[in-house]
């Protein structure tokens, strides 16, 4: 690639310094929000949402707490002409939310939108006509002034339609589309001059919506544009300034977090970033930084997983598996040292009772958008390590293996899962270390026992099945399990093992009270061998777990 000779930056940096903002650290409240699913979402589907579709995701939109929503360009199609009309005569509107409609500064559109918003009690009338170097001089090939007139016209005739409606609650708003490549000093002169013709008012502030029709430029000089704008806008404390970020550069995000310290009210946006060619800002992803920041983003986002659902159904598109906060991998841990982390992460809080959330890797509870620790954040494959596999096994099933035991299991489910070439599944894994430690019964099956005290020797009176055939054992020792390893010693007098350690615990989480038992032996040479036991007796669970080890050795030299 070697063209990038017919390449220029395609923006204009406003004149003088206009940096004040970057010493601000973060932000500390929500914008203003407006949803534009409904038109520049809508408009970059392959096949546009039909009426009934476009009134169930308006009715969705409302259930986030959007209070503000474009509901598209009424002028524009039959259908969202009467998708508007029936917001309006159905009474589907809450008090609390002003619908938005959109028109270009052409004297029969405006006409027809304000025709369009007859009855509803309050609506958002959005101006705009194309102010762009570009577009003046390739697409309209008309001078500044002309354009300027054409913004002009189109005010006045707000002014006077919406005189002719007292019934409706009009606010105004104003975009110099392509705002980004449009000259600044002249993006200042044809907003004020829409401002004086409105006339803003505390009951009736003017919107100044500046978009990032096309992003050019990196977030710092949107933010510097806005920064310029903000601070010579015409009756500025009357005019809520508006930002439309588009992600062309895949920086809208950022553009928009910068653009808000910079002097922006309000966002335009849309879920997951739909819209045409690369889409729209994220609101999701704003409002959770607002979120991970402490901020109250003042809409609900507390079940991701029927946001997304909703959204994919109605849109066609799917959420990606890494998108942020809302994809299905962007909790998921494989790596083993992430794993590790976040397994000790989650003890300490546990522990400690911590209130701030500071859990490693994960910047955002995963609870909090509804999602399960114990199915979306630990996840197993071949690149997984001992602490994520012991986590899966304790928060799922209840083991707390032993330390030592925790490397030894984590390596043979790696193992499994790097010859299948896959992930596996919680049930997958339990299933994989029941058959392969749990309880094991081949070739020393246990039956039955019997337990009596000779001073202070212990008696075991075993039945074991050996290879399909019973035996009954008798064994001493200081103990039930070394009592059990000398009935076992004799069964098989070529076994050499030494009985090395042994925990218990309740199965957490089990209704019928089962507990578990591991149990280390080593043989001659010192290699370890653990098994695992599970019984309602906790006796008879660590018999089971020595029974285990040891077919466990046997399986490896006999």
């Amino acid at each position: 690639m070697k063209r990038t000779h017919k390449y220029k930056p395609l923006y204009y940096m406003p004149p003088g310094t206009h940096t004040d903002w970057v010493a601000q650290e973060r932000l500390t409240r929500a914008p203003i929000w407006c949803s534009v699913d409904l038109r520049d979402g809508n408009q970059s589907l392959i096949t546009p949402m039909s009426l009934e579709e476009k009134l169930a995701y308006y009715k969705f939109l409302l259930q986030i707490g959007f209070k503000e929503i474009e509901v598209g360009f009424p002028a524009a199609s039959e259908t969202e002409y009467a998708f508007l009309r029936t917001l309006i005569d159905d009474n589907l509107i809450p008090d609390d939310v002003t619908i938005q409609v959109l028109t270009q500064s052409r004297a029969h559109i405006i006409e027809k939108t304000f025709a369009a918003v007859r009855g509803a009690k309050r609506v958002i009338v959005h101006l705009y006509n194309s102010t762009s170097y570009a577009q003046r001089q390739q697409v309209f090939r008309l001078s500044e002034d002309e354009i300027v007139a054409i913004a002009e016209e189109g005010a006045r005739q707000f002014n006077r339609l919406a005189s002719e409606m007292p019934e409706t609650q009009f606010a105004f708003e104003y975009s110099p589309e392509s705002f980004t490549g449009t000259e600044p000093e002249f993006a200042l002169r044809i907003c004020n001059a829409v401002i004086d013709i409105w006339r803003p008012s505390p009951a009736r502030p003017v919107i100044i919506n500046l978009p990032a029709t096309v992003e050019a430029s990196m977030p710092h000089v949107y933010a510097q544009q806005i920064a310029y704008m903000s601070g010579n806008l015409h009756h500025r404390e009357h005019v809520i300034v508006s930002l439309h970020p588009h992600n062309d550069r895949g920086t809208g995000v950022a553009a928009a977090e910068l653009g808000l310290l910079a002097g922006g009210d309000r966002i335009e946006g849309t879920l997951f970033g739909n819209g045409e060619r690369t889409g729209n800002v994220d609101i999701v992803t704003l409002a959770l930084n607002l979120y991970t920041h402490g901020v109250d983003p003042e809409l609900d986002l507390a079940d991701m997983p029927r946001i997304v659902q909703t959204f994919e159904e109605a849109t066609g598109l799917p959420v990606g598996p890494r998108h942020p906060y809302a994809g299905e991998l962007v909790f998921a841990a494989f790596s083993g040292s992430h794993q590790d982390a976040i397994a000790k992460g989650m003890q300490y809080r546990k522990e400690q009772a911590e209130s701030h959330w500071t859990v490693p890797y994960l910047p955002l509870d995963p609870g909090d958008v509804n999602r399960e620790y114990e199915t979306d954040v630990i996840r197993i494959n071949s690149q997984s390590g001992k602490g994520g596999i012991s986590y899966i096994l304790e928060q799922h099933f209840g083991y707390h293996l032993p330390k030592e035991l925790r490397q030894e299991v984590g390596y043979f489910i790696k193992d499994i899962s790097d010859r299948a070439h896959k992930e596996l599944a919680p049930q997958e894994i339990l299933d994989a270390f029941t058959k392969g430690y749990v309880n094991v019964a081949t070739p020393v099956s246990f039956v039955s026992a019997d337990w009596r005290r000779d001073g202070e020797q212990t008696i075991a009176d075993l039945i074991l099945e050996i290879k399909g055939e019973r035996y009954q054992l008798i064994g001493t020792g200081n103990g039930s399990l070394d009592a059990v390893s000398s009935a076992l010693r004799k069964a098989h007098p070529e076994l050499e093992f030494r009985f090395d350690d042994y925990t218990q615990h309740a199965l957490e989480g089990e209704s019928d009270a089962r507990a578990a038992a591991y149990v280390k032996i080593s043989d001659a040479t010192g290699k370890p061998f653990w098994g695992v036991g599970v019984h309602h007796d906790i006796t008879t669970a660590s018999v089971l777990a020595l029974i285990s080890a040891v077919n466990r050795e046997l399986e490896t030299y006999f």
